[in-house]
């Protein structure tokens, strides 16, 4: 069976720029363990704006401004990015909160071939989970699951209450 790492935003901007946070900074570590001992394919995806965020849907909601590509707030953190580099990764960007073309990458790659998901990243009550609920959506019968170790929300009571979502809607959660 393949098996899938998809670890989400794990970006500057989340983790200790902009948008960052004690909770945020406080996983690098786990995600970094997490990936060097995952034997599977690993994806990172990149919540990607640009100069006109704020006048998105999202930048009128959230006017903080994060994640412009090509600035250093859309790099991944660095020693997340040690880590994917040293093993190899598939990069996907996405414009809003769940990534609409992520259920056709693992399609392709996974080949008919079994699968298995494991998300990590940030934010646990915004991307992670709108990623989680989506390939739950796409991929009924495949076993999907959550390091909750290895995420972070807004708010710790925000990390906690995805989690619960996550499990109601049958996300199996680890740590």
């Amino acid at each position: 069976m393949k098996k899938f790492l998809i670890v989400v935003d794990m970006q500057k901007d989340f983790v200790d720029g902009a948008l960052g946070s004690p909770e945020a900074m406080s996983i690098v570590p786990n995600v970094v363990r997490k990936i060097e001992g995952f034997d599977g394919e690993l994806i990172a995806t990149f919540d990607t704006h640009h100069v006109n965020y704020m006048d998105t849907a999202e930048g009128k909601k959230l006017p903080v401004p994060h994640c412009i590509k090509g600035t250093p707030g859309w790099a991944l953190d660095s020693a997340v990015a040690a880590a994917l580099e040293q093993k190899g990764f598939t990069a996907v960007e996405k414009p809003t909160f769940g990534s609409t073309a992520l259920p056709g990458v693992l399609r392709e790659k996974a080949r008919e071939e079994d699968f298995s998901i494991e998300l990590v990243g940030l934010c646990t009550d915004i991307c992670v989970v709108s990623n989680a609920l989506l390939l739950k959506a796409h991929f009924p019968e495949k076993r999907i699951s959550v390091d909750a170790s290895c995420c972070a929300g807004v708010t710790p009571q925000s990390h906690d209450a995805a989690i619960a979502t996550m499990a109601s809607c049958q996300i199996d959660i680890l740590n």
